[in-house]
């Protein structure tokens, strides 16, 4: 947390997820019924916080060049705030939304600065996660710029947590070291072959997150209100709103603490990744941004995943499909959902801090045949 408050010079409240706070920040500022623009990819469980809220999801036109909101093609008076998303670390285009209530999701932009200045800083509230870039497995930061909003969040944050436990932390630390152990000694292929065989990776068949449109309808009539969302909100993270004790807090701490030490690594990555003829257009506008994943867009993207996890990468944070595919029924649809499905269906997400192992599987890669709308 210390590092998110010099880094934004605000007023930083400790979490255990990213979840919890962007629910915090979308209830605080805004009244149930008004209408949230946000992009059609993210996170499943995005959704259902947004829902949870009260807030009506608007589901903006896709930009395929970074996977963000498309600005230019969004009618922003027919929205009364917006969530950005911030992709892989690519940042949204946050000054264009001034004067509408603005919640950045910047759990994949620790280090995304936006004309100098860093993302978490335009908006009523930046929520960090400390899962990303830090790789802590829990953890968030809600950044504000009041004291008097810090001190509502509190008691806000106060009233939904849950208990938390030694034992939980401990296994939540050690999961944690775990995967990276094996991401450091290149144990990946073994590793997930064993979680698959105990039964640690959760099933998925299509969506994520099964919408369960019947007991969804009957969560949306206790809204606004967090717990009845539980089983749609926590998916692979079940203890999302727990309390985290001392040896999560120090291992968060030392994990955070390591960002800005593997900045250059991570660069480096990011700048070999930049020369490959199917990295998306919109990383080569800065090359100075240390972003979470280099987005790459390909022909045949699950063929790619397999081939990669062969050679001992595992490919992470693909949200297919968007969320026009996904709720219609829940949402306001987006006035063009063609590039979002080519987004999703082409994507891959590539880690720069492990560019050497992935390049020989990435050079053999092919663009798509065709663009979004072809």
């Amino acid at each position: 947390m210390k590092r998110i408050a010099e880094r934004t010079g605000r007023h930083c409240l400790s979490l255990p997820s990213n979840r919890l706070g962007l629910y915090l920040a979308l209830r605080h500022w805004c009244r149930p019924g008004q209408r949230l623009l946000m992009s059609p990819i993210s996170a499943d469980e995005i959704l259902f916080l947004v829902l949870a809220a009260g807030l009506r999801p608007v589901i903006a036109p896709l930009s395929p060049r970074d996977g963000n909101i498309d600005v230019a093609r969004v009618d922003l008076g027919a929205v009364d705030a917006v969530l950005t998303t911030n992709l892989y670390g690519l940042p949204d285009d946050a000054p264009a939304f001034a004067g509408k209530i603005l919640i950045e999701d910047v759990a994949h932009a620790m280090e995304t600065d936006l004309g100098g200045r860093p993302l978490g800083t335009f908006g009523q509230a930046g929520v960090f996660s400390l899962s990303k870039h830090p790789g802590a497995g829990s953890g968030g930061v809600l950044a504000v710029e009041s004291k008097a909003d810090l001190d509502a969040l509190t008691r806000a944050r106060d009233e939904l947590l849950t208990r938390g436990s030694l034992r939980a932390d401990l296994l939540s630390v050690a999961t944690s070291m775990a995967r990276q152990g094996a991401l450091k000694l290149d144990l990946v292929r073994p590793a997930l072959k064993l979680m698959r065989r105990l039964g640690l990776q959760e099933p998925r068949e299509g969506f994520r997150i099964a919408l369960a449109a019947p007991e969804l309808e009957l969560a949306l009539k206790q809204i606004p209100s967090l717990p009845p969302f539980d089983p749609w909100v926590h998916a692979d993270l079940h203890r999302y709103r727990a309390r985290r004790g001392r040896v999560a807090r120090w291992y968060q701490g030392r994990r955070a603490a390591k960002v800005p030490r593997d900045r250059a690594r991570r660069l480096a990555g990011v700048q070999r990744l930049a020369e490959l003829p199917t990295v998306a257009p919109a990383v080569l506008d800065d090359l100075s941004r240390p972003l979470f994943r280099v987005p790459l867009l390909v022909r045949d993207r699950d063929a790619a995943i397999a081939e990669l996890e062969r050679h001992g990468v595992s490919t992470g944070y693909l949200y297919d499909p968007p969320y026009d595919d996904y709720a219609p029924a829940f949402t306001d649809p987006s006035p063009d959902p063609a590039p979002a499905r080519w987004w999703a269906r082409h994507v891959l997400p590539v880690d720069p801090m492990y560019t050497a192992r992935s390049l020989p599987v990435l050079r053999r890669l092919e663009p798509p045949t065709a663009g979004p709308h072809g």
